[in-house]
């Protein structure tokens, strides 16, 4: 007759299996290290197209603005200089600090450093922001205290020792945990939507022609396909505590449905970084017996792992001959040791403080309001959780900090949660010419409300100009970056073609997405909403063309 196990073995393996669970092999480290160098470098070559426009002083958005619109004591390098010499030579320093942390040299200063520059760059403009920055950068903060240079980087060869396989402390458990919660408290808000929960979510996203591209508008005449797809990604959502949960092979299965369902995303809908982002963060997820398993079947291919050996040899010696200066003496081992512990400490203390708080009372706030399954459901979370950040003694101390540093958990992870988003929109600024022609300056055109484009996201030149003009149409007459918007247009049409404009009115035109308009936006109703009126300098005060409704 087998025995009992006796409950000291019980919580043995019960340690085991959840230190299992949340240590990362270092392999996964180096890649994941070399996704967010690639990533910092990728974004600072797509920002630098709107270099002028977006990051100067002379831009739509200078300083006195980025900080009126930034948190609290927002960290920013930027906010140091207005020169437009300097900034461009950080957006430089930012670039070295991204190759030093992908080649793996002083891997962790390279990481503070690149962490620095992340959120000072997104603090040097709120207005361009998406939840992929958001994202991006507490990932960027937790894997500050990861190993990140153990293996495949100069550090490594600098160390001269074997390398660990595999790493669990505090510091991956909080990198895997971000992932998780951006998940679940995801999916648990889209629990209160039917929409979500009845499968018919995901077509109504795919109509959104401000967003779709690729193959986005093949993949919308597929709504049952979308159905079922939405369907599983909202459990996803929800049960996505289990990547955490299951170890090796059980976890690459389920991992698999994750990578499968943001590349998806990155096929289909033009939302910023976000896909690329995750995926990043999801390589921390592939465990030791996957790695092992691809490891052996490359080598098994007798000329790949000729290549790859050949490879290893001349990247060894690359990397010893870089110079290997360390700051002895004061900076003991020991010190930066027990450094490293008191401040991961400190931090695991205040942010699980924070996430607990928060958290709870998101769950709360939403299962409260669950009888209403429609937009208001949002605000009301959102209200609940502001009044917690501002009431709760402890709660508002830690999270002024860690909004200051961009570290601050969005309240909710309301990704097109509770309820999808659906309404198309498009601009249109109407303006009359000093010699009477009517013109819509936005899109640059004889003045029209209908559509510029029949795929509306080729109305923005850059994804990021979406996120700027939803801040426009947020910010109103709030906040100076509308004016600033109308007075660039008035310059730059006098510029380009050498008459002034009297006034320009802002109009955001949204088009309600239904079942029936999916694939048919000519059916769909139309609203306007006007969202400011400027006058140009030396421009007569004089009416403009109004929207249909109001015509």
């Amino acid at each position: 007759m087998p025995s009992t196990p006796s409950p000291s073995a019980v919580v043995g393996w019960l340690r085991r299996y959840l230190r299992g669970c949340i240590a990362i092999d270092s392999r996964a480290l180096a890649l994941f290290r070399m996704a967010i160098a690639s990533l910092i470098f990728a974004d600072l070559i797509l920002r630098s197209r709107n270099f002028h426009f977006y990051y100067t002083e002379n831009g739509v958005v200078p300083q006195y603005l980025a900080r009126q619109l930034s948190a609290d004591h927002a960290v920013s390098i930027f906010h140091l200089t207005t020169s437009t010499e300097l900034i461009a030579a950080l957006f430089v320093l930012h670039a070295l600090a991204a190759v030093a942390l992908f080649v793996g040299y002083r891997t962790r200063l390279a990481m503070v450093v690149s962490f620095l520059f992340i959120i000072s760059l997104d603090h040097h403009n709120p207005l361009v922001l998406s939840y992929a920055d958001i994202l991006f950068r507490l990932l960027a903060f937790w894997a500050i205290f990861l190993p990140l240079g153990e293996r495949w980087s100069i550090d490594a060869v600098h160390r001269e020792r074997v390398p660990r396989t595999q790493i669990a402390s505090a510091a991956t458990f909080f990198v895997l945990a971000q992932l998780v919660y951006m998940y679940v408290t995801n999916g648990l808000i889209k629990s209160v939507s039917t929409t979500w929960r009845q499968g018919e979510a995901a077509p109504l996203v795919l109509g959104l022609d401000e967003m779709t591209y690729l193959l986005g508008d093949t993949v919308r005449h597929f709504p049952e396909l979308l159905a079922i797809g939405g369907l599983l990604w909202y459990y996803m959502m929800v049960f996505g505590f289990l990547l955490l949960l299951t170890r090796g092979w059980v976890r690459m299965a389920l991992l698999t449905l994750y990578i499968g369902g943001h590349l998806s995303f990155a096929l289909t809908v033009r939302i910023g970084a976000f896909a690329y982002v995750a995926l990043a963060g999801l390589i921390l997820f592939v465990q030791t017996p996957v790695w092992d398993r691809c490891w052996l079947d490359l080598r098994r291919v007798d000329t790949l792992d000729d290549h790859l050996e050949r490879a290893r040899r001349r990247l060894i010696v690359a990397a010893s001959a870089v110079p290997d200066r360390r700051l002895d003496g004061i900076l003991t081992p020991e010190i930066r040791q027990r450094t490293y512990a008191v401040t991961m400490a400190a931090v695991v203390t205040t942010m699980l403080f924070l996430i607990l708080t928060i958290g709870a009372q998101a769950g709360m706030a939403a299962y409260e309001h669950d009888d209403h399954h429609d937009q208001t459901l949002e605000h009301h979370v959102e209200d609940e959780l502001r009044a917690t950040l501002v009431e709760t003694h402890g709660v508002r101390e830690v999270n002024t900090v860690a909004s200051g540093l961009g570290i601050d958990q969005p309240l909710g992870w309301g990704v097109f949660a509770p309820e999808p988003r659906t309404t198309d929109r498009y601009y249109v600024f109407p303006a009359v010419t000093e010699s009477g022609e009517e013109v819509d300056v936005f899109s640059d055109r004889p003045m029209t409300y209908d559509r510029p484009h029949d795929e509306l996201q080729k109305q923005h030149d850059t994804y990021r100009q979406r996120f700027y003009m939803n801040s426009i149409r947020r910010g109103g007459y709030s906040n100076d970056a509308a004016k600033l918007l109308a007075e660039y247009h008035c310059e730059r049409w006098e510029a380009d073609h050498g008459e002034t404009l009297g006034v320009i009115d802002m109009y955001e035109v949204t088009e309600a997405v239904t079942e029936e308009t999916i694939v048919d936006h000519e059916g769909r109703d139309r609203s306007y909403t006007h969202v400011y009126r400027h006058v140009c300098d030396g421009g007569a005060d004089e009416p403009v063309p109004r929207p249909p409704e109001d015509g």
